[in-house]
C-alpha cells in the first residue's frame, strides 16, 4: 500500500456512519423509557436515519462530482457530528427523530464519496487492497454496533452512542483535509435534483404509510393519503428520469433481468436479515430482562458467522456465479428467519441461535458479492450508477423492513391484547403493563408477534432468493463479487465510474 493515510481517513467516516445504522438497536428500550417514546417513535429513530441515507445517496454523490468529493465528504462529517450532538441532547422523541434524519443527510454525503475518493487515490493492486480493507471495516461496523451500543447504554448511558461520534468526527475531518486530495467527476455532468426529491418523497411516503398502518390501521385516511402520495411520487420519479439528461437512474437498466434481480435481492437482503432485529432486542431486554450488553452479545452468533463466511467467500469462492451466492444466501436468510420463529411464552434468547447462525451464513454470502454483481450487470459507463443504486436499495430495504415487520408484530399482538397495550409492549413498555396483564399473557403475545414477523421475513427471503436465481443469469453478472472492469470503486451517486487517476 502506497500510504495508509487516505484509506484511514475514508474508513473512519465509513465505520462511523455504518455503525450508527445498528448501534441504536440495543438502546431502544432505554430511549423509550427516558423520552417516553412510542413504538412508532422508536421505528422512526431507526428509519429516519436509514431513509435519509437512502433517499439522498444518489443525488448528493452526483453533487459531489461537481463540487468536489473531499469538500462534500468533510461537509457531511460536520453535519453528521452536529446532528449526533443534537441526538445526544434530545429531550423528546420528536427532537431525536429529527436529529437522526439530519444525521442521515450527513451520512449520505460521507457514504456517497467514500469509494470515489478511494478510486481517485489508489490504482491497480493498491486499489484492490484498499477496497478489501474498506469492505472489512464496513463489515466490522455492523458487527461491533450492537455490542458497543450495549456497552455505552449500560455504562454512561444511551446518549453516549451519539456523543462518541464527536471526537471521531474531529479526527476524520483533520485527516481527510491533511492527506486526501480533492477530486471531481467528469465535466459537463448535472445533478438530477428533481429525481432526488421525487425519490425521497416516494421512499418517505411509503415508510410513513406502513408505520401509520401499524398504529392506526390500513384503512385510516391518513394512511391511504400517504400511500397515494408515495404512488404519485414514484410516477413523477419515472417521468423525471425518462426526460433527464443525466438521470439518477437510467431506467433502461431495468430492462436487464440481471440488474433487476440484483436490486431486488439487495433490497430484500437488508430488510429480511435485519428488519426484525429491533423488536428482538426490545423483547430480550424488556420481557426477558436482559441488560443492554447481554442483548448486544446475543447477536454475536449472527455477526461472527457472517464475518467468517465473508472471508471464505473472498478467498475460496472467487468465480462462483453470483446468482448462487446471492440467491443461495437469501434462501439461507429466509430459512434462518423460519428457524427463529419458534418462540413462545417460555422461550429465552438461545432459541434464536440456530436461526441467527443461518442468517449470518447467508449474510456472509450476500454482502461481499452483491455490489460486484450490480456492477457486472451494467455497461462500464453505468458502473457508478449501479454502485449507488445497490447501496440505496439496501438502506431503503432496511427502513421498509423495520416498518413492515413492526406493523406485523403489533398487528399479531393486537389479537390477544388491546391495541394500545400491544403498541406499549412492542415499544418497550412491558414494565408499565405488568400490573394490568399476567406475565404469561405479555410473554405469549410478544412471542406470537415476533413469530409472525419472522415467518413473513422467511417467506420474503425465499421469494427474493428464488427471483435472484431466476433473473441473474447474464454471463458477466454471474462472476461473484468481482466487477469485470477497473472502476470497482464507482461513484455511488454519479453517472459515471470513478476516474482511473
Amino acid at each position: 500500500m502506497r500510504t495508509w493515510g487516505p484509506l484511514t481517513a475514508v474508513c473512519l467516516g465509513t465505520f462511523m456512519l455504518l455503525l450508527d445504522v445498528t448501534i441504536v438497536v440495543v438502546a431502544l428500550p432505554d430511549m423509550a423509557r427516558a423520552l417516553h417514546a412510542s413504538l412508532s417513535d422508536l421505528q422512526w429513530v431507526v428509519d429516519g436515519y436509514a431513509l435519509a441515507l437512502a433517499a439522498l445517496l444518489l443525488g448528493v454523490g452526483a453533487a459531489a462530482d461537481l463540487l468536489g468529493r473531499r469538500r462534500v465528504h468533510v461537509a457531511g462529517v460536520v453535519v453528521f457530528a452536529l446532528a449526533s450532538l443534537l441526538c445526544g441532547l434530545a429531550s423528546g422523541p420528536g427532537t431525536l427523530v429529527a436529529a437522526r434524519a439530519v444525521q442521515g443527510v450527513g451520512a449520505a454525503a460521507m457514504f456517497a464519496t467514500t469509494l470515489p475518493l478511494l478510486g481517485s487515490v489508489y490504482q491497480g493492486r493498491q486499489r484492490s487492497a484498499a477496497l478489501g480493507v474498506w469492505g472489512a471495516v464496513s463489515g466490522a461496523a455492523a458487527a461491533v454496533g450492537p455490542v458497543l451500543g450495549g456497552l455505552l447504554t449500560e455504562g454512561p448511558g444511551w446518549r453516549w452512542i451519539f456523543f462518541v461520534n464527536l471526537p471521531v468526527s474531529v479526527a476524520a475531518v483533520w485527516l481527510m483535509l491533511r492527506v486526501v486530495p480533492e477530486s471531481r467527476g467528469p465535466r459537463g455532468m448535472r445533478v438530477d435534483w428533481a429525481g432526488t426529491v421525487t425519490f425521497a418523497v416516494f421512499a418517505g411516503g411509503t415508510t410513513y404509510a406502513v408505520v401509520r398502518a401499524g398504529t392506526e390501521g390500513w384503512g385510516e385516511p391518513r394512511t391511504l393519503v400517504a400511500f397515494a402520495l408515495a404512488a404519485l411520487a414514484l410516477a413523477a420519479f419515472v417521468l423525471v428520469e425518462r426526460r433527464a439528461a443525466h438521470p439518477l437512474l437510467d431506467l433502461g437498466l431495468l430492462r436487464r433481468p440481471a440488474f433487476v434481480g440484483v436490486m431486488l435481492g439487495a433490497m430484500a437482503f437488508n430488510g429480511v436479515a435485519f428488519g426484525v432485529t429491533p423488536y428482538l432486542s426490545i423483547w430480550m431486554q424488556t420481557v426477558l430482562g436482559m441488560s443492554p450488553v447481554r442483548g448486544g452479545l446475543t447477536l454475536l452468533p449472527l455477526t461472527v458467522a457472517a464475518m467468517v463466511v465473508a472471508v471464505v467467500v473472498g478467498r475460496l469462492l472467487h468465480g462462483v456465479p453470483a446468482r448462487l451466492t446471492i440467491g443461495g444466501g437469501l434462501l439461507l436468510i429466509g430459512a434462518g428467519a423460519f428457524c427463529q420463529a419458534v418462540l413462545d411464552s417460555g422461550s429465552d434468547w438461545t432459541a434464536l441461535v440456530p436461526g441467527f447462525v443461518l442468517v449470518g451464513v447467508g449474510t456472509g454470502l450476500v454482502s461481499p458479492t452483491v455490489a460486484g454483481a450490480a456492477l457486472a450487470a451494467v455497461p462500464p459507463e453505468r458502473a457508478g450508477m449501479a454502485g449507488g443504486a445497490v447501496n440505496t436499495v439496501r438502506q431503503l430495504g432496511y427502513a421498509l423492513g423495520v416498518a413492515v415487520f413492526g406493523t406485523v408484530v403489533t398487528s399479531r399482538m393486537s389479537d390477544t391484547l388491546p391495541q394500545e397495550a400491544a403498541h406499549t409492549l412492542a415499544g418497550g413498555g412491558a414494565r408499565a403493563l405488568r400490573g394490568a396483564f399476567p406475565e404469561h399473557a405479555l410473554r405469549s403475545a410478544f412471542a406470537s408477534g415476533l413469530d409472525t414477523a419472522l415467518v413473513a421475513a422467511g417467506f420474503a427471503g425465499l421469494a427474493a432468493g428464488a427471483l435472484v436465481l431466476l433473473l441473474v443469469r447474464s454471463p458477466a453478472a454471474e462472476r461473484t463479487g468481482t466487477a469485470p472492469r477497473e472502476p470497482a470503486a464507482p461513484a455511488p451517486a454519479g453517472q459515471a465510474p470513478a476516474p482511473r487517476g
